[in-house]
């Protein structure tokens, strides 16, 4: 796919990442050398030249404006002899040659000038050669040259040799690769032990991966992964939890279903069988609430909250919506349902499936617990928020307040055959709309639970 992006390698780019800087450290002090080693040698070098070529001008006489230079054969034959080089030299008065060798080049390339004179590389009897150039004043006919040619065949040996001083550094170069491969494979090495204990026991365990040994700079990492892996272990034992739990309140409603069954299939006459499916009709729709309810846990699993949107609604409107709902019920008992609704709207943000679900599990509870000509009134507080569902009923003792919002947990003079869920079920969906549920008394002596949201 044009979208999935390539895995690299950490470990090259590491190497990679730390080899460049050495390698532009190592290429700079290569050409820094080789220029230093090129000016110190054309330095010390054409001194010498510059030298010889005073030395020369120093014997030129100027007589009436005629210069002259008388040289024994065996100065000139000093002055041409080297062991290395060839060294070639001439004096000249414009284009009249004194002495030497005639033809030396008066100008060149890589020229540098100095107090006595100029120095610059030029071709001479087809081999390459430094010339120095120096000058002598008072002739008629213009200045004195004196030329001072040379091979440069010491002055490359002298420059191979100190490049040679460079050696090191390429020594130095190896070191520092083989030392940054070794830092970048003992660094990984933590990384691949972490990578080889998930191997060998994730497909067996998922307890946590020891992490004592690790450096400090991956304990964020062990970290996370342990962390994983306990919200894994603990999202399986909800998963079970919850299978064992539909497993048991499911197994007498359809128990309760087939012995019906099996009582209709038996009835002698139409009103037995009618009065059989009565009361299979009454354990169906215990059965469909149930159902509804251990749905309703499923869906508050931590792991799928965070896909919940939650929106600014009316809660009175929202009662409203879900007791109307119950009013067949209360009626049924003759019992007043009533919403006491202030003037203005109540807002505040939640979840309107799941809060709806909570307030009808309120007023299920409410409607069980309170006896026939009772009332169950909903009330609402503006500043914070807040909804109140009180009954006439029996109450609930202090010692039961908190216990009641456990799963599979029933109050006492409960009518007819119920889950346990419905309050546990409400304590979990306040709580993830980030609000506090509370049971207390009513005005007449019965329960009143209170939901409030922050602020």
């Amino acid at each position: 796919m044009s979208g999935t992006r390539r895995a690299w390698w950490l470990r090259r780019d590491l190497l990679v990442w730390l080899m460049l800087p050495l390698l532009a450290v190592v290429a700079a002090t290569g050409a820094v050398g080789t220029y230093t080693a090129q000016r110190l040698t054309d330095k010390a070098f054409d001194r010498w030249l510059l030298d010889t070529a005073r030395s020369l001008a120093a014997q030129v006489r100027i007589n009436d404006g005629q210069p002259s230079l008388d040289l024994p054969a065996a100065t000139e034959a000093v002055l041409g002899y080297d062991e290395i080089d060839q060294v070639y030299f001439s004096v000249s008065a414009g284009s009249h040659l004194l002495v030497g060798q005639q033809g030396i080049p008066r100008t060149g390339t890589r020229q540098a000038s100095y107090r006595a004179g100029l120095a610059y590389d030029a071709y001479y009897a087809g081999h390459p050669v430094r010339v120095a150039a120096a000058r002598v004043g008072g002739a008629s006919d213009g200045d004195v040259l004196v030329l001072v040619a040379e091979t440069t065949r010491k002055r490359q040996r002298a420059q191979g040799e100190v490049l040679m001083m460079m050696l090191p550094v390429g020594a130095l170069l190896l070191a520092a690769a083989a030392a940054i491969g070794y830092a970048v494979r003992r660094t990984l090495n933590p990384l691949e032990a972490i990578a080889a204990r998930w191997n060998e026991r994730s497909h067996a365990s998922l307890q946590p991966i020891a992490a004592d040994d690790m450096p400090r700079e991956l304990m964020p990492f062990a970290t996370a992964l342990n962390d994983l892996l306990a919200r894994i272990r603990a999202m399986l034992a909800r998963e079970q939890q919850f299978a064992a739990t539909v497993a048991h309140q499911l197994r007498t409603p359809l128990a309760g279903l087939q012995l019906g069954v099996t009582r209709a299939a038996e009835a002698g006459d139409l009103h037995s069988s009618r009065e059989v499916l009565g009361e299979l009709g009454h354990t169906v729709q215990r059965t469909a609430r149930l159902v509804q309810q251990l749905l309703a846990l499923g869906r508050l699993d931590p792991e799928v909250r965070g896909d919940l949107a939650f929106v600014p609604t009316d809660i009175v409107a929202l009662a409203h919506d879900v007791g109307s709902t119950f009013l067949e019920s209360a009626a049924a008992k003759s019992i007043a349902l009533e919403l006491d609704a202030p003037g203005a709207p109540v807002i505040a943000p939640l979840q309107p499936e799941l809060f709806s679900e909570a307030l009808g599990n309120l007023l299920d509870n409410a409607l069980r617990y309170t006896p026939g000509g009772g009332q169950v009134l909903i009330g609402f507080d503006t500043a914070p928020p807040a909804i109140h569902v009180s009954d006439t009923g029996p109450g609930v003792p202090d010692e039961l307040r908190d216990t009641v919002f456990d799963r599979f947990v029933r109050g006492r003079h409960v009518e007819g055959q119920g889950s346990g869920l419905g309050l546990a079920i409400v304590r979990d969906i306040v709580a993830l709309h980030g609000a506090t549920v509370t049971l207390g008394r009513s005005a007449s002596d019965g329960a009143c639970v209170t939901i409030r949201f922050s602020g």
